[in-house]
């Protein structure tokens, strides 16, 4: 009988490449999101018969366990980058992944991998920071046997770094960077993916993998590079962290004011965690590890930002 994976966030940016990469190892994948129809896409694959899409809210038991059913693997991908309503950074990266972990750990699963991040930090500067490390460290607590992915900025055809700030040349004559200077090692979403595989196929010892591409580049670095792919010229905006803030601050007074009908382009926490490179920091073991050779970014961005 075939294995079951059950993928919470599955139909996200890195659980749809996961699940994809399951299913074709011969895997039952059963995709836990909150709106079915965000899934849909999965019916239109060549392996939509091992695709089960059910759904689920991590912020309740009945709900996480129900998704449980059955399943011999778990992968946890959800996450945020920012809060909205009863999706707080501690109800959904610190006590979600601790609902998922302990009861999985109920149901015997042992074949864990919950996707954190890079800067995950129980003592960082930004909410987002410690309640990724809360959570990496629910996990471990309940499932001694899992492996928690730390990713730096993840790039791809459908991610949310590089084809915002694309977008943004639309209409657009400069592109604003807050704290420019800030480093991260972008890692290709089919790579972190391979990781996740690498893990429920046993090939992964338990613990800690930092996960980061083959090139170091600062913000401003990378946002011309994106500009070169596009064959744009754009005037490359440095605000300094102090202005992140400042905006920061001002747009979230605006969006609780207009309940979230005026978004903000970025918050006060996204700001904090700018103030930290995003970098393999080389404490624990990566991509190598798992005999998987990084994928440039030149090789990926013409492939979808052009």
């Amino acid at each position: 009988m075939a294995q079951r994976v059950t993928i919470f966030g599955g139909s996200g940016f890195v659980g749809r490449y996961i699940a994809r990469r399951m299913a074709l190892q011969g895997w039952q994948v059963r995709i836990a999101v909150r709106a079915v129809s965000k899934a849909k896409f999965f019916e239109t694959e060549n392996f939509a018969s091992q695709i089960e899409i059910v759904p689920c809210t991590i912020l309740e038991d009945a709900s996480v366990a129900n998704a449980l059913d059955g399943s011999d693997a778990v992968v946890n991908c959800v996450g945020i980058l920012a809060q909205d309503g009863a999706n707080t950074f501690d109800a959904v990266q610190a006590e979600g992944a601790d609902r998922i972990a302990r009861l999985s750990a109920q149901a015997g699963i042992t074949a864990f991998v919950h996707v954190s991040a890079i800067g995950a930090d129980a003592d960082g500067a930004s909410m987002y920071a410690r309640t990724k490390a809360a959570g990496e460290a629910a996990v471990m607590g309940q499932i001694p046997t899992a492996v928690i992915l730390r990713p730096s900025i993840v790039f791809g055809p459908e991610d949310d770094f590089f084809n915002r700030f694309a977008d943004m040349t639309r209409f657009s004559p400069f592109v604003p960077v807050v704290s420019p200077s800030t480093n991260f090692q972008p890692v290709y979403v089919d790579d972190v993916a391979a990781a996740a595989q690498a893990a429920l196929l046993g090939q992964a010892q338990p613990g800690i993998y930092e996960l980061g591409g083959p090139e170091v580049a600062s913000f401003k670095a990378l946002m011309r590079k994106m500009l070169a792919v596009l064959g744009k010229r754009r005037l490359v905006l440095g605000l300094p962290l102090s202005m992140g803030k400042l905006m920061g601050s001002a747009g979230e007074t605006v969006q609780a004011f207009t309940f979230g009908v005026v978004p903000t382009p970025i918050t006060m926490d996204q700001a904090r965690s700018l103030a930290k490179d995003n970098v393999v920091t080389g404490d624990f073991p990566g991509l190598d590890a798992l005999d998987i050779t990084p994928t440039p970014m030149d090789q990926v961005l013409p492939t979808y930002l052009k």
